[in-house]
């Protein structure tokens, strides 16, 4: 049975794009999968801790040495592991914050890469391999090939090298001027909004059609 894992991390919940586009994927994924069960975590309202003194060295010291804490921090991984190995699709809904990805993002990130549970790091192999990441990524700006701000966007850059070790390979669906209706001086460019709004809605209806399925 298909089973689908599907994270958000937008701290805004109404009017935000990516919690949008990922909700609609989620939808497409139930119709095109019958039966298949759903995971759903939401980093945004629920974020994981982030590695501290306490527990975060628990990645590095064997389990049978772990502290209270670390032992604590090593189970969080363990699941939120589990999860992903779980899922034959992963969504992941991801606003661009600072010209970077959200914090809660960047801690799932450092929780989820772990020697024995996503890396055999002996081996230099990733454990998660195989399975389908869709990012439904959402910007305020335009970052486009030629504009000011082309190569501002730090988290499409960083996310497949940040998941690099596990094997998981993004692949990306962007909507970007997300601000221009919101923000007078980007009026002129709203109808460039809403054309990337509306081909990132097509991207997402048509990732599981029996066409892209069979290639």
């Amino acid at each position: 049975m298909s089973h689908l894992l599907h994270i958000d991390s937008s701290i805004r919940v109404e009017g935000s794009v990516t919690r949008a586009l990922s909700a609609r994927a989620a939808e497409v994924w139930r119709a095109a999968h019958p039966g298949g069960t759903v995971t759903y975590r939401d980093l945004g309202a629920s974020p994981v801790p982030h590695l501290d003194t306490q527990g975060g060295l628990a990645r590095n010291i064997p389990p049978e040495q772990h502290t209270s804490a670390q032992a604590a921090s090593w189970k969080l991984s363990e699941q939120l592991v589990d999860e992903l190995k779980q899922a034959d699709t992963i969504l992941l809904g991801l606003p661009l914050y600072n010209f970077g990805a959200p914090s809660s993002v960047k801690a799932w990130v450092d929780h989820v890469v772990a020697g024995g549970l996503s890396v055999d790091f002996e081996r230099g192999e990733g454990l998660l391999g195989g399975r389908e990441l869709i990012v439904l990524a959402a910007r305020g700006g335009g970052y486009a090939p030629g504009s000011p701000r082309d190569g501002w966007d730090h988290a499409q850059l960083w996310l497949p090298h940040g998941l690099s070790l596990t094997g998981l390979e993004p692949r990306f669906i962007v909507a970007e001027l997300t601000l221009a209706d919101v923000t007078p001086a980007m009026s002129e460019l709203i109808p460039l909004a809403r054309k990337s709004r509306a081909d990132a809605e097509h991207a997402v209806d048509n990732l599981w059609s029996p066409a892209a399925m069979a290639a």
